[in-house]
């Protein structure tokens, strides 16, 4: 096996904390605000010839207005299972279908549902940052290895130590701000 190096253990730490963020990125986009956006329907998943596909694969989603998706199969006869596939989400919508085009309006967003949705999206942010400390906790681990091993110095482990506790405080800046946005997204009426 070859030698890992102290750049390789930067470099796959900023990766993977890089894709946490953009995990946390696509989380925070489910979660719903007054507004219609397409990419809400992304996760949920219809039954397609025995097989689940995501919505944006079996019909076209566009915005009709800015509280109302419209989705248009490509095919006539996926309309009742897309309509169901949405109704059925943990979205909490309800399509309608007028012939071959379902319209799903979005429904404005109560007080306490904004408050539930607060937690939801603190909760993601929460385990973005559980990841992003797991992945600085695995770095620091790899390179207590190399130090037993002898194939870096104290000195190095320390100075490298640093470097990743800087991209972790980074991402969790990143994680902050994130949710700080989404709150003030949803709170905004």
């Amino acid at each position: 096996m070859a030698e890992t190096t102290i750049a390789e253990i930067k470099q796959s730490a900023e990766q993977k904390m890089g894709k946490t963020l953009d995990a946390l990125k696509n989380d925070l986009a489910k979660v719903r605000t007054g507004r219609a956006h397409t990419g809400i329907l992304d996760h949920v998943m219809v039954d397609y010839y025995g097989s689940p596909t995501a919505v944006p694969q079996v019909a076209s989603v566009s915005l009709a207005d800015s509280r109302t998706l419209s989705v248009q199969p490509y095919e006539k006869n996926m309309v009742g299972k897309i309509e169901k596939a949405i109704r059925d989400s943990e979205l909490g919508l309800n399509p309608a279908s007028h012939g071959d085009i379902i319209r799903v309006p979005m429904p404005a967003l109560t007080e306490e549902r904004r408050r539930d949705l607060i937690k939801v999206v603190r909760n993601e942010a929460e385990g973005a940052r559980v990841a992003v400390r797991n992945i600085r906790r695995d770095a620091n681990g790899t390179l207590k290895d190399m130090v037993k091993a002898k194939t870096a110095t104290e000195d190095e482990e320390r100075r490298t130590q640093d470097d990743v506790q800087k991209l972790t405080d980074k991402f969790i800046g990143d994680i902050d701000k994130m949710l700080a946005d989404k709150e003030k997204d949803l709170l905004a009426v």
